[in-house]
């Protein structure tokens, strides 16, 4: 059964989160990007293309979403999911748990997925703005959703001066194991 939901833009923790969490617990996760990034490999084209064809192609995210929400209501769930919207579905179906949102800047993100990913700086900036513009339309056509409200989430962390023990350290103590 789901007990944490790990959201966040691309770039924000949320996968280094999960890990942690599912080695301090031995609990199961599910990456919801990891879908995401599979289906991409799978068409041969890079997550930003996806993310672009996905915004001519609604039934892409129906399909991914529709999934990951089945996932979620399973009785034998892994107990940690992670993904984009994961908040916003345990919120609207009534899953209680945890349900936490990672933020960090544009800047911060670009920093990130440049280290993770290589590249230059105002390139991986300007991918972040555009994954993101692209994203937050296709949510909210399809599901009515705006990412920049973050009332679904009982615990908003601000990631931009916190290291991944730090971040960590809070959703650890909310935890409350």
């Amino acid at each position: 059964m789901v007990i944490v939901t790990i959201s966040g833009p691309p770039g924000s923790g949320t996968s280094t989160l999960v890990g942690k969490l599912a080695q301090a617990y031995g609990w199961g996760s599910l990456n919801g990007g990891d879908v995401f990034r599979k289906e991409a490999a799978r068409r041969g084209i890079s997550v930003e293309d996806l993310s672009a064809a996905a915004k001519g192609d609604l039934e892409i995210d129906r399909a991914l979403d529709s999934l990951l929400q089945e996932l979620m209501s399973a009785e034998d769930s892994p107990e940690i999911i992670e993904s984009r919207l994961c908040g916003w579905w345990a919120y609207r179906t009534g899953i209680d748990c945890l349900r936490v949102w990672v933020t960090v800047s544009e800047g911060e993100r670009a920093h990130r997925i440049k280290n993770r990913e290589g590249g230059d700086f105002e390139d991986c900036l300007k991918r972040a703005r555009q994954r993101q513009r692209d994203d937050m339309e296709r949510y909210r056509i399809l599901y009515g959703i705006d990412l920049d409200d973050l009332s679904p989430y009982n615990l908003v962390i601000d990631a931009d001066e916190k290291d991944e023990d730090e971040v960590f350290a809070i959703v650890d103590a909310n935890l409350g194991k």
